[in-house]
């Protein structure tokens, strides 16, 4: 079993800047693959950035050029920054794992809430 557990969220203007964080512990050797993912109500959650175990990315159109995933091992977190932030980046940001690369992503975190500011 993972656990997540997101952090860095907040409000903040149009153009600023936030990082997320999102810390894992537990079967930390079984995680292959991470996610971030945001949600807003009465919307389908959407997958923003992923990272690959080789550390190669990829990113949802709508965040490419603005927001960069990255990956700490010895601390085990995995890191978004988010730059050029706009109000419909507003969401609940998630993290999740997936074991095997073509596996469902699990293991869910709480999630952090972002909201920008027009």
């Amino acid at each position: 079993q993972v656990q997540l557990v997101e952090s860095g969220g907040g409000l903040v203007q149009a153009g600023g800047s936030l990082r997320l964080s999102c810390a894992a512990s537990g079967s930390i050797f079984s995680i292959k693959d991470v996610g971030w993912f945001r949600q807003v109500a009465g919307k389908q959650r959407e997958l923003v950035a992923l990272i690959f175990s080789g550390s190669n990315t990829d990113y949802a159109d709508s965040v490419k050029g603005r927001f960069t995933i990255s990956r700490d091992n010895a601390n085990n977190t995995v890191y978004l920054q988010m730059n050029s932030l706009k109000p419909e980046d507003t969401a609940v940001y998630h993290c999740a794992i997936r074991t095997n690369a073509f596996g469902p992503f699990g293991s869910w975190g709480q999630g952090t809430q972002v909201t920008v500011s027009s």
